[in-house]
């Protein structure tokens, strides 16, 4: 215990601190004041209890509370609480810090969320937020990207283009059509069709004029030749 006078003011050392007139040794780091020196007895310190902590010598007879890193602000702890250092506080994951006091973070927010179309430019960080930017014609991304992707080319690998692609979307590819499968399924449709007509000219025409053999047979020879002709045709053309 040291007293120092000068005039009306008590002047302590550094490690010391004032009390009445006097002048009491401070308690050290992670420790508080349990009982004030007196002449003949020097100060009494006890260790801060859990939950609490003092980060520099003190005369405080209490330590100070622990920083709660508490999750329902998005917070989580970045470094324990000691008992000569107070929490440290972080954003929960996809969180960034937006309020800072003495380098703790006391409030956060979420980062931002990339639209399809866009691609994430910067990453957010626990300081940062998202970068987005967007994508060019020709490119796609769903948002989730970190860079547009190009359309892909339906030609490249023999494919036909079903769907053109958008800023958010690839393009879709399909299976060529073929022709000649088309036009064989259109000259099914169209012998089934004829051959249902002769049938039907036929049935309705004997019943109501006798049959003729020779004329009867020629005209049933050009009509089969003639749906032949149809089926023939398109296919024939299709396959060149």
């Amino acid at each position: 215990m040291i007293n120092i006078f000068s005039g009306q003011t008590l002047t302590c050392q550094q490690e010391e601190y004032p009390i009445g007139d006097r002048c009491c040794l401070a308690c050290p780091p992670g420790n508080y004041v349990e009982i004030q020196c007196f002449k003949y007895r020097s100060t009494s310190c006890m260790l801060c209890p859990d939950g609490t902590f003092m980060d520099k010598p003190t005369g405080h007879k209490e330590c100070y509370t622990c920083t709660n890193c508490d999750a329902g602000l998005v917070l989580k702890v970045k470094t324990s609480c000691t008992t000569t250092s107070d929490a440290v506080c972080e954003p929960l994951d996809g969180f960034y810090c937006i309020d800072v006091t003495e380098n703790n973070c006391v409030a956060a927010r979420k980062h931002r969320i990339c639209h399809p179309g866009q691609y994430i430019n910067q990453a957010g960080t626990a300081s940062t937020d998202t970068v987005c930017s967007d994508c060019s014609t020709g490119t796609f991304s769903d948002g989730t990207f970190t860079s547009c992707q190009p359309h892909f080319q339906c030609e490249s690998v023999n494919l036909q283009l079903i769907k053109a692609g958008t800023v958010s979307t690839d393009a879709e590819c399909g299976e060529k059509s073929s022709n000649v499968t088309v036009a064989v399924i259109i000259s099914v449709v169209l012998f089934l069709l004829i051959s249902a007509g002769l049938v039907s000219f036929f049935y309705f025409r004997r019943k109501k004029m006798p049959f003729r053999p020779g004329e009867d047979d020629r005209t049933i020879k050009m009509l089969t030749w003639f749906c032949w002709m149809i089926i023939f045709l398109p296919s024939h053309d299709s396959a060149d």
